[in-house]
């Protein structure tokens, strides 16, 4: 099978439990609620999506990926390798002969999903992110981290779910003052849930 990939980098996680982690992306093309386009955004079950992940770079098979993500791992460095699958949609190409190429180097997967697509075995970390309107098929994992206020989608309605960690992450955009208010005081009313920003983005890093 071969793989879309928009890009690849080396960097710092910016955003749920894993924050400050050394870390290599993988941004696989493609989603099951946008196509991506800003024409179709008004229409798409997901509308809020601020990422990129239209027109990548093929690559031929799960070895020539776990090289090229291996490769970006420094040299000597210590540590060990991590890599997060995200998009788009990482379940929609995400597969057991990628986990096991990558495995098969040391790596350590992470995946963020939306959590509407069933996920192959062997991932090590995986993170839903929640969407409104959709209906989750992935109700465990290592971290809940939901974009919030989400019209219709209530923190709530998400904790009989087994989750390990739960995350409440402020909405980005020209509400992103009040939405990171909204999660501050939820926080602290429904201490179950903790805080997630995007430090990435306050860093101004990828």
């Amino acid at each position: 099978m071969s793989y879309s990939v928009k890009e690849i980098f080396f960097t710092l996680q910016g955003e749920g439990g894993q924050t400050g982690r050394a870390a290599v992306f993988v941004r696989f093309t493609g989603c099951n609620l946008w196509s991506g386009r800003e024409a179709d955004r008004a229409t798409a079950q997901c509308r809020f999506c601020d990422t990129d992940f239209v027109d990548g770079t093929k690559f031929v098979d799960a070895e020539t990926l776990a090289a090229a993500v291996a490769a970006l791992w420094p040299k000597g460095a210590g540590g060990q390798p991590y890599v997060v699958c995200t998009g788009g949609e990482p379940s929609l190409q995400m597969d057991e002969a990628l986990i096991q190429a990558l495995h098969g180097r040391g790596i350590e997967i992470a995946m963020e999903t939306n959590g509407t697509r069933p996920l192959p075995n062997g991932i090590d970390w995986v993170c839903v992110s929640p969407k409104a309107g959709t209906d989750l098929v992935v109700t465990e994992g290592e971290e809940l981290k939901l974009v919030w206020p989400q019209p219709g989608l209530d923190p709530a309605q998400l904790e009989r779910l087994a989750f390990r960690h739960y995350f409440l992450q402020p909405m980005d955009g020209p509400d992103r003052t009040a939405n990171t208010a909204a999660c501050v005081e939820y926080c602290l009313t429904h201490p179950r849930w903790r805080l997630s920003l995007q430090t990435h983005k306050i860093l101004g890093i990828p």
